[in-house]
């Protein structure tokens, strides 16, 4: 458990939190980290251990340690506790506290990609451009509580926004832009329920690549309300493509965040490692 995650809102759930597990007779022991460094220690001594991993916090610790337990027979399992919660939301894993334990305690597993930029690996969405300057004011900005961040930093971004020219190679065919944003998505959602690639699939072995070209500040202003429902991808400028593999270029430097984090800088090469996680979820309906 992070005690920071969320403003403080993981370590205040956390007495509700091992209740809920002992109610459902879950045997467990809690660990607050103290860095990222000592949470990636503890999982991979716990998982040598054949215990189960439970991380509270949001997409960015569980991000890493879901790459660090990638490749292996050991499951993960999430108690949202952060600002934005998104794989915890696209996996149907409830928000509240006794909804999560359940999810916990019924112990169906799900297997999903694992995403990989620059050999760093995440859960989510990999972007850069406009992205890059919203995530960094995103992180800064502590004494904002809730999604509201998100709106914040895409404002301030915007402001001084000046368009950038990409190279997007997938699975080896070329695309040249000028623009905002290129995303490879492993998640739909990303910024705590924007859901950037709507069609994209945990499981499907591919990234959902989306690509915001160049349009009026306007009418970026004006379309970000549609991210919320996944709608802007029928917009003009914004295009998705699909595969296993892009490398991002860009005419000027940019950091290339993923589940919240700054993982890598440009240029980066993103690819998947199919069904790589065994995630603790829902089960997905049948079709």
């Amino acid at each position: 458990m992070n005690p920071s995650a969320g403003g403080g809102r993981a370590l205040k759930l956390l007495p509700e939190v091992e209740r809920a597990f002992a109610a459902r007779g879950i045997a467990h022991r809690t660990v607050q980290t103290e860095a990222l460094a000592h949470g990636i220690r503890e999982v991979r001594e716990s998982a040598a251990r054949g215990e189960i991993p439970v991380v509270m916090s949001g997409d960015g610790l569980v991000g890493q340690i879901g790459g660090v337990l990638a490749g292996g027979d050991v499951p993960l399992g999430v108690m949202p506790g952060g600002r934005g919660n998104d794989l915890a939301r696209v996996l149907g894993i409830p928000k509240e506290v006794e909804g999560a334990a359940d999810v916990v305690a019924a112990g169906a597993v799900r297997k999903i990609d694992v995403g990989e930029v620059n050999g760093h690996r995440f859960l989510g969405i990999a972007s850069c451009g406009f992205d890059s300057e919203a995530n960094r004011l995103a992180n800064e900005a502590e004494l904002i509580r809730g999604n509201l961040v998100y709106l914040y930093a895409g404002l301030r971004t915007l402001a001084s926004w000046r368009p950038a020219r990409f190279t997007v190679t997938l699975d080896g065919e070329r695309y040249q832009f000028t623009g905002y944003t290129v995303a490879a998505a492993n998640n739909k959602a990303y910024g705590g329920g924007m859901f950037l690639a709507p069609d994209a699939e945990l499981d499907d072995g591919k990234l959902d690549v989306v690509i915001i070209g160049e349009i009026g500040k306007l009418r970026y202003l004006a379309n970000l309300p549609t991210v919320f429902k996944g709608t802007h991808v029928k917009k003009e400028g914004v295009t998705v493509l699909r595969g296993a593999e892009v490398e991002i270029e860009a005419d000027r430097a940019f950091a290339v965040y993923a589940d919240g984090d700054h993982l890598a800088d440009l240029p980066a090469t993103v690819r998947v490692l199919p069904r790589a996680l065994g995630m603790i979820a829902p089960p997905v309906a049948p079709e």
